[in-house]
């Protein structure tokens, strides 16, 4: 899910080839410059449609990953960061600085896991709760927070509810810390599984090492 190197790359690609397949038709081949113009954009957008067919099956085949789940995760990632962007507007709402924090921490760690996904799409059935029901939990309370933080009545009433939905948005925050968890939770099992395999390696090398000096010094 690079989409912007992917971008590039198309553009990068097609902007040459059909710059100078344009010039060519025009000055080489002599053909008029509205049908060269013709013949160049429709290169430049079935070239680029098709750059973009080829990254999209290497993805998938990367990813071991269907056409349509790749969609919907894609999908999914796009309406989160909308979701994220409405979650960092809510900022200037919360006046608690206990609420602040929450919520900076939650869009934190949900731009965390928003991109861990965009880099091995399949991550995402490892946090499809973040993506389901955490983040939009995270929108609406915060937003209701908001609401009632601005109320100029203060009663007892509002308090409470501002105390138990302060409470809520840390229960949401430790959620979303086991989200991030789960997201990277692999990549830990990944690296311990190298770290042992090195390890294993070096304890088999150093007697090696050792019987060899061993022996030089006996020489």
């Amino acid at each position: 899910m690079n989409f912007i190197k992917n971008f590039f790359t198309r553009h990068l690609i097609m902007a040459p080839t059909s710059l100078f397949t344009w010039i060519f038709l025009v000055s080489g081949a002599g053909l008029n410059f509205f049908v060269s113009s013709a013949i160049g954009v429709g290169l430049y957008a079935g070239g680029y449609a098709a750059i973009k067919e080829i990254q999209l099956r290497s993805t998938l085949k990367q990813f071991g990953l269907a056409r349509s789940e790749y969609k919907h995760i894609e999908q999914q990632v796009i309406e989160s960061k909308k979701k994220v962007k409405q979650l960092t507007n809510m900022y200037g709402q919360v006046r608690s600085i206990q609420a602040f924090r929450q919520v900076y921490d939650m869009a934190a760690k949900a731009r965390r896991i928003i991109k861990i996904v965009q880099t091995n799409p399949r991550k995402f059935y490892q946090v499809e709760t973040f993506f389901y029901a955490h983040l939009d939990s995270a929108v609406e309370i915060t937003s209701k927070y908001g609401l009632l933080v601005n109320q100029p009545l203060k009663d007892a009433e509002i308090k409470i509810a501002l105390q138990h939905t302060r409470e809520t948005l840390a229960d949401l925050n430790q959620e979303m810390e086991r989200d991030l968890r789960n997201a990277v939770a692999t990549d830990l099992e990944q690296l311990r599984m190298e770290i042992d395999f090195v390890d294993v390696t070096i304890n088999k090398e150093k007697p090696l090492l050792e019987s060899k000096g061993e022996h030089s010094n006996d020489r």
